[in-house]
């Protein structure tokens, strides 16, 4: 018996071994101040668990659910992307299909366009997934760097000529994770018209579009003038309505994208329950009050660690939007002998950049997902140790 070759080429993933050792110290007695993973730790609203509870009761909603989502929730979806974003026309039928959260959805994308040779193209650092599912399709990924000298978007004109020929999907990931980066619509208007020179189909993985700070509202690329003709959008309930754990997302347009995503998952998967759906159209009732309540908690936490930081010595200024602070590490160190010296001098846990790919090497991320006061301990300890930024 032997694993798939595959395999050999795709290394653990990121946060399976940031866990794994996370419960060694545990269990050595540790108190680990968790900073790397990003899963918020704040209940699903309330409103959200009262359909829940209701439509669990429902003996209809326990059967199958439609592989594409039911009819209410895809008009549910495309109903808040013209509420939220100004996007109309979107055909609820054709032009959105609902997800199990983002992961799987972002994965079987690859399973339907890519094949053995062809290129995509993928940002670095990023979303771990964009670089496995590529060889899992048994793609070539050709990495696009985000600099903090370009603020963090790639730059279109160094792919060259014949691997943009060559390529069958470009990601993009704004606000971006890992580096808290966002992009204009002038940038998205720039990626649009390069996706159709070259026929590529465009993703953009918007997991974070709620996650904004300082009256900042992302946008969305299906904004773009045409964008429908070459684009689809990737949307989650995770972070902007605490509902990590329920699974629950959909994808939003260019038809003939959402076509081949919709023949895959029909044949990998049976939908979401019908129940989290329902509570997923209630939750995109959620008021602009109740959502910035939430978001000033993770405003909050953000002005802690980086005025702490800054105190520190860190040369970095607050992101305006999602869970992360993107962090250099002090000269002289890797991004992994820094996360170790925090890991075994302060009890903090923090995610490596170069975990992202090579071009995060130099930095660590911290994630947004702890109480204030553990914040502020973090930075104490810091303090007490004598780790500063020079």
């Amino acid at each position: 018996m032997h694993l798939a070759q595959r395999l050999e080429k795709i290394p653990p993933y990121l946060f399976a071994e940031i866990n794994r050792k996370r419960d060694k110290l545990v269990a050595q007695g540790v108190d680990i101040i968790n900073m790397a993973v990003g899963d918020p730790d704040k209940p699903t609203p309330a409103h959200i668990l009262q359909v829940m509870h209701e439509a669990i009761d429902d003996a209809t909603n326990h059967n199958y659910p439609p592989y594409e989502g039911m009819q209410e929730f895809r008009a549910a979806a495309a109903k808040w992307m013209e509420f939220r974003f100004g996007v109309t026309g979107l055909n609820p039928d054709t032009e959105v299909v609902a997800s199990i959260g983002s992961k799987e959805a972002i994965h079987n994308t690859f399973l339907a366009f890519v094949e053995a040779g062809d290129y995509t193209l993928i940002p670095d650092p990023g979303y771990p997934v964009y670089r496995t599912s590529t060889i899992f399709a048994n793609g070539e990924p050709f990495t696009m760097p985000l600099k903090l000298e370009n603020q963090f978007l790639p730059d279109l004109s160094a792919i060259p000529e014949e691997i943009a020929r060559k390529a069958k999907l470009l990601w993009i990931n704004y606000p971006n994770n890992p580096t808290g980066g966002v992009a204009t619509m002038e940038f998205f208007t720039e990626l649009v018209d390069f996706c159709k020179q070259y026929n590529v189909l465009l993703c953009h993985d918007h997991a974070y579009s709620e996650m904004a700070y300082d009256g900042y509202k992302p946008p969305s690329v299906l904004q773009v003038p045409g964008a429908k003709d070459i684009a689809i959008e990737f949307h989650s309930l995770s972070k902007s309505y605490n509902m990590t754990g329920w699974r629950i997302g959909f994808v939003a347009g260019n038809a003939l994208g959402i076509q081949g995503l919709r023949q895959v998952k029909t044949n990998v998967d049976s939908g979401v329950f019908k129940a989290i759906q329902k509570a997923a159209i209630a939750a995109y009732s959620t008021t602009e009050a109740e959502l910035q309540a939430v978001m000033s908690v993770y405003q909050n936490r953000r002005d802690i660690i980086v005025k702490g930081l800054q105190s520190l010595g860190w040369p970095i200024q607050p992101p305006k939007a999602t869970l992360y602070v993107w962090v250099p590490v002090p000269p002289g160190y890797s991004s992994a002998e820094f996360v170790n010296l925090l890991l075994d001098k302060c009890g903090i846990m923090v995610a490596p950049g170069n975990g992202y790919g090579a071009a995060g090497e130099g930095f660590f991320r911290i994630a947004l997902t702890i109480p204030e006061e553990r914040m502020q301990e973090a930075i104490g300890r810091m303090k007490d140790a004598g780790i500063c930024y020079a």
